[in-house]
């Protein structure tokens, strides 16, 4: 440190001091990256995904009156609406950013500017807290390589870029806050950000359940290891289940009230009180010998499964969603995010999984470099973490955003060895290179240059008209001419629903939402059956229009399912004279007809088949 120059040597103290103000500058400036890049898409509201636009509609909900605890929404599948297993938490941002903002600029672009800001504010709690992290395990002035690392995991950034406002984001954050708890020698304030956090995220959702468990299990086992954990152990329990508890009364909808499996229910409640609780009286007794708390644990953790098994067995060897058989062979299982990823195009699923490799052999490696170090047991639980979420990645491909960020601090670590070695050597040339390799293959960006030469799953012929059909069908300039028409109930694509309640003042039949099972196979029903099939479920749903976005992905499904099915018929040009077409800007990728169901007593007979 002495040849270091005195300007150097206060600017890396300032940086050990007040690291938190120099991570969130880089917050600021990367969110000002975002902003410019993604402005054009801002202005546009190009809310890309479906649980975006759904979102948005969730808040415009609560904004216009909607009950607090009242999370149905009214537009799909109108009067009875549609049952949304979400909670306010995540929607209290957006509208805050929304009231804010609306005296100034206006309420159209006031949307627009907080479906762009919201999604960036779990990333400046990502960041910092996995800057935390990495200071606790690997040095105090580590962090900056973590932020330059967390910007080559692409799967883990585009939940934190403008627009997607769903809740990912948060709970990639509070899963990085976990991280920080895990690493915290504090014991006590270490159980205690492990729970808070956990209870978090479960009260977004369930998605990451397997972690706040998994979570779960490397505090239990820090305590069976070392007695002198039981206070963190203490700490947790208590704030994981008071935190779920205190979240399900603030935040528990109505229609989470029922005995669900798919959110913070009674079911999902009651599980965490009562682990909580367990955990609680665990840590109570001081037990010294380590096969003790060994069997205790394992005693408490049987009596958990046991009973939740035995009280909630709906629960229990099946999907969480509780949707039907056929609803899970029709819609379900085409999910994309929901395959492994083994399944997944090798194009696709080398970018998401050499990151995650890479962390889990760096966390390896720093844990045997520190195995007779006090940073041993952090190193311990966040290798196992790390493990953990890439072993998610066999089971669905939407783990990879969660792998990639909890690969950052083993990354960091091998980067921190690594480089300083290289810039030992004697020769230049090795100096240079050697980092400069050490940087790129550490990052995983290597992978974007050697896929480019390798050609491996290229899109096929189709897929380019459906990429462009997705695209242009769910554009503001594609959806705006509908407004021209009187306000109706429109039958259309499954995943076309949001966005056109988003966009238009129109309603929409279904929306790619499991408890509404029912809407969603009569969609596919009447789309796959025969003609004369369809205006009998139009009717049941007050359906008055026709909306096709032809070449949508959703319509492959279709036309596999039945190439002489109704829609393959519309898709043909084979349209009923109960159809009537609609005149649509030429440019349009939409055909539209109205439905005629004839006389009133004509349209009561169709209705009532």
């Amino acid at each position: 440190m002495q040849h270091l120059p005195s300007g150097a040597l206060r600017l890396r103290d300032d940086f050990d001091r007040h690291w938190i103000r120099w991570a969130l500058l880089a917050w600021l400036l990367i969110a000002a990256w975002f902003l410019f890049d993604r402005w054009g898409q801002i202005y546009w509201l190009a809310l890309g995904d479906t649980d975006d636009n759904m979102r948005l509609m969730q808040v415009r909900a609560l904004l216009n009156g909607q009950g607090w605890y009242d999370l149905r929404q009214y537009r799909l599948d109108p009067p009875a609406g549609f049952n949304i297993h979400w909670s306010r938490l995540v929607d209290l941002p957006i509208a805050g950013l929304i009231l804010l903002l609306q005296p100034i600029v206006g309420t159209a672009m006031a949307e627009k500017l907080a479906c762009g800001i919201a999604p960036m504010l779990p990333m400046a709690v990502a960041i910092t807290a996995l800057s935390l992290a990495v200071r606790r395990l690997v040095a105090p002035l580590a962090w900056p390589v973590t932020i330059v690392l967390m910007l080559g995991c692409t799967s883990t950034m585009l939940m934190f870029a403008p627009l997607r406002i769903d809740h990912h984001g948060w709970q990639l954050a509070f899963l990085a806050v976990t991280v920080a708890g895990m690493a915290d020698p504090r014991r006590g304030r270490g159980g205690a950000t492990v729970g808070l956090s956990s209870a978090l995220s479960l009260i977004i959702g369930l998605e990451l359940l397997p972690y706040c468990a998994a979570a779960g299990a490397i505090v239990t086992l820090r305590w069976v290891w070392d007695a002198a954990e039981a206070r963190r152990l203490r700490t947790y329990g208590l704030t994981l289940g008071g935190g779920c508890a205190l979240g399900f009364a603030i935040f528990g909808s109505y229609d989470n009230m029922a005995m669900r499996c798919d959110a913070l229910t009674p079911v999902w409640l009651s599980a965490m009180v009562v682990a909580g609780a367990l955990l609680f009286a665990m840590s109570l007794p001081r037990v010294e010998r380590r096969w003790l708390r060994l069997v205790i644990a394992g005693v408490a953790g049987a009596f958990i499964a046991a009973a939740f098994a035995s009280v909630f067995p709906q629960c229990v060897g099946g999907r969480l969603e509780g949707v039907s058989p056929e609803l899970e062979r029709v819609w379900l299982n085409n999910v994309r995010e929901a395959r492994p990823i083994f399944k997944v195009p090798l194009r696709n699923a080398l970018p998401i999984s050499v990151l995650p490799a890479i962390g889990l052999i760096g966390a390896l490696i720093a844990f045997w470099r520190a195995r007779r170090s006090p940073a041993a047991v952090g190193w311990a639980a966040v290798m196992l973490f790390t493990l953990f979420a890439s072993a998610m990645l066999l089971w669905q491909i939407r783990a990879g955003p969660a792998a990639q960020m909890l690969s950052l601090p083993g990354a960091t670590a091998l980067l921190w060895i690594l480089v300083p070695w290289f810039l030992r050597q004697r020769w230049m040339l090795v100096r240079v290179a050697g980092v400069f390799v050490a940087f790129m293959i550490i990052s995983g960006l290597f992978v974007a240059y050697v896929i480019n030469w390798l050609p491996i799953n290229l899109p096929s012929g189709r897929s380019p008209v459906v990429a462009k059909a997705n695209s242009n069908c769910q554009r503001f300039w594609a959806m705006k001419p509908l407004d021209k028409l009187p306000a109706a109930t429109m039958f259309t694509q499954v995943d076309l629903g949001p966005r056109l309640i988003t966009l238009t003042h129109h309603d929409a039949v279904a929306g790619p939402y499991h408890r509404n099972g029912q809407a969603i196979l009569d969609v596919h029903h009447a789309f796959t059956g025969k003609p004369e099939d369809f205006r009998p479920i139009a009717a049941r749903h007050h359906a008055q229009y026709v909306l096709l976005c032809v070449n949508m992905a959703e319509t492959t499904v279709y036309r596999a399912r039945n190439p002489n099915g109704f829609y393959a018929q519309l898709a043909r040009g084979q349209v009923p004279n109960w159809l009537k077409p609609v005149d649509l800007p030429e440019n349009s990728p939409f055909k539209l007809w109205r439905i005629d169901y004839g006389s009133q007593s004509e349209r009561s007979r169709v209705g009532g088949q």
